[in-house]
Order: C-alpha cells, then structure tokens, then sequence
C-alpha cells in the first residue's frame, strides 16, 4: 500500500491531494494512509501536510528505492521486478542467487553498497554506500553460450547511451566493458553466465557506477586511472535518473538483439564512442603481452587488432586486459 500511495503522490506533484481521496483511491482507511505518508517521510522523502488540502509530494531522497524506481520506469521488462538492499556483499551474487531459484527476466538487483563487489579478472570493486549504482540484471536468452559476450557490449552501449543523456559528450567505451569519462573509468560491467553445452540457463550482467563518489574514498593505487560522476560534474547527480536511463537504453538495445537476433545497433554506438579503437595498445593475456593497433570491431562484438608483424587477429574479450601504452586508455 505504501507503493501506491507514493504513486499517487508522485503523479499529483503539482497540486494537493487529500486523505480521503487517497484512501479512496487505494482502498484503505484515512489512518493507514497518514501511516504510509509517515513511513515515506522517515525514507527522506518531503510531503508537504496541510489542513483541509491534504499531502503533496515537494522532494525526493537520492535513494534507489525499488517501489519509486518501478513506478517511474514502468517497464514490462527490463525493471519491472526490482530488489533494493541497503547493503550486501555483492549484487551479482544475489542476482545469481536469485536466477537460481527461478527469478524472471528482467528483474534487477540494487544496492546502496556493496562489501565485496567484484569486477572482472578477479579484481575487486570499491563500492561506498549511498554514493554509486551498483547493481545487477537478471537475462535469460534463447542464445548459444558462445553468444554470451555480445550482452556485454549491449550494456555497455546502454551505459554509455544513458551517461551521455545526463553528462554529455565527454563518455567514451573502452572495450570490452569500461565506461571512460576524460580518460578514466567511472564504470565497469561484469557479465557472469550459467550454462549448459548448447543452451544458457542465465546470464547475469553487473554494472558499477562512481556516480557521487568522493575522490579519496577510492584506493590510493586506483586514484591515477578512477573517477566519478560528482569530480567531473563538480556536483551530485541523482543517481535514479541515472539508473532509469540506462535501464530504459538496455532494454531498447537487449530487445533489437533478442527480436533481430544481431547487435548491429549496439556494435555501432559501441564504435562511435570507442576510446579504445585506432590506438595502439597493451594486450595482456594467458602468458603474453602484445602491442597492438585497435583497428575495429566484429559484428559479435569482439576486437580486431593489428599486430607488430601487421597480422590482423581477433581478442576475445574474456580472456584479456587491455591497456593504452602510457596510461589507462
């Protein structure tokens, strides 16, 4: 009930609405709603209260409340099923968890904080609390396993997509999964699977974002190479836009692939704001280092690159890091 009653509020912004009409309108008593409204106030959000008028809705906390976001998503998809936890150890543990136990497509896992976020290669990811999007989607396509890397172009297109409608131009992608804001990462995106030989029970895609991260919470080692949001900005962003923007790029994005059975779309926006393409750079993989030039991108998505004895090969993206030659990009 409190879900509705912060829809309701949430749709009259700009005039009063009173207790009765409330109750009508969700179908409880005059108490139980001054009950909810009592709730939603002590979650930070401001309900103006006057005698005779009723409530009014006049601010939002920068919380990634589930009931709010599935209210002003209003998904039947990607969203449409969302957990909220104020702190946990990793969100894709929890989505894995979940999917396991028969979770829907579409339902995605968020957290304030994170006490053990992972990210690729094993490395571990800083998640301070009430100052990112940490956060998780559960997939279940009809796709071969071997497909699995094509979602995490697909995201970062998405990411990249929905971090421009909000910062601008300067968001760039380093392949295969970070998100560059003036030559530092501000995202990474870990995609994790559970399959059988020729069939995908899951694929869970992570996503972490230094949205109003302070600079000296990151580790002294990371400072050279991580940013946020809020140290490009110079302010805080609301996280929720943030989170509803790339949800709303995701599942244009994840439906054109899913419906078309190609990631053409998510292949170009990948290539149009690829920080990684037509540089040289450092390949580390199993045993070796490379220096390369990036020259594209296959329509799977992986890298095509130009060695030092001017062979073209083909990385695939699990199995390496890359690295531009005197800094990250």
């Amino acid at each position: 009930m409190k879900r509705a009653v912060l829809e309701a509020l949430k749709k009259n912004k700009d005039h009063f609405i009173s207790g009765e009409e409330l109750s009508k309108k969700i179908g409880v008593t005059r108490t139980a709603v001054w009950k909810h409204i009592k709730q939603l106030k002590e979650e930070g959000y401001e309900i103006e209260s006057v005698s005779r008028k009723g409530y009014r809705l006049t601010k939002e906390p920068d919380t990634l409340d589930a009931n709010a976001l599935e209210i002003e998503i209003g998904s039947k998809h990607i969203g449409s099923n969302i957990h909220h936890f104020e702190s946990i150890d990793s969100t894709n543990t929890m989505a894995k968890k979940m999917a396991s136990k028969g979770a829907k497509e579409g339902t995605v896992i968020i957290a304030e904080e994170q006490t053990g976020g992972r990210g690729r290669l094993g490395r571990s990811w800083v998640s301070p609390k009430g100052t990112g999007i940490w956060m998780s989607i559960i997939l279940r396509p009809s796709i071969d396993p071997t497909e699995a890397a094509k979602i995490t172009q697909i995201t970062a297109a998405a990411v990249a997509t929905g971090l421009r409608n909000i910062i601008g131009e300067d968001v760039g992608i380093k392949w295969p999964n970070d998100i560059i804001i003036h030559k530092k990462k501000t995202c990474g995106i870990l995609t994790e699977m559970s399959a059988e030989l020729n069939s995908v029970n899951y694929i869970i895609v992570g996503i972490g974002i230094n949205v109003n991260v302070d600079i000296d919470e990151f580790p002294q080692d990371v400072r050279s190479v991580a940013t946020s949001i809020k140290a490009y900005m110079g302010e805080n962003v609301s996280r929720r836009e943030i989170v509803k923007d790339i949800l709303f790029a995701f599942e244009e994005l994840y439906l054109d692939f899913i419906d078309n059975r190609n990631i053409e779309k998510s292949i170009d926006i990948c290539k149009k704001y690829s920080v990684t393409l037509g540089k040289q750079v450092k390949i580390r993989t199993k045993g070796r280092e490379i220096i390369a030039e990036a020259i594209d991108l296959t329509e799977d998505g992986q890298l095509l690159i130009k060695n030092e004895l001017g062979e073209v090969e083909t990385v695939l993206s699990g199995e390496v890091s890359v690295r531009g030659l005197t800094d990250y990009v």
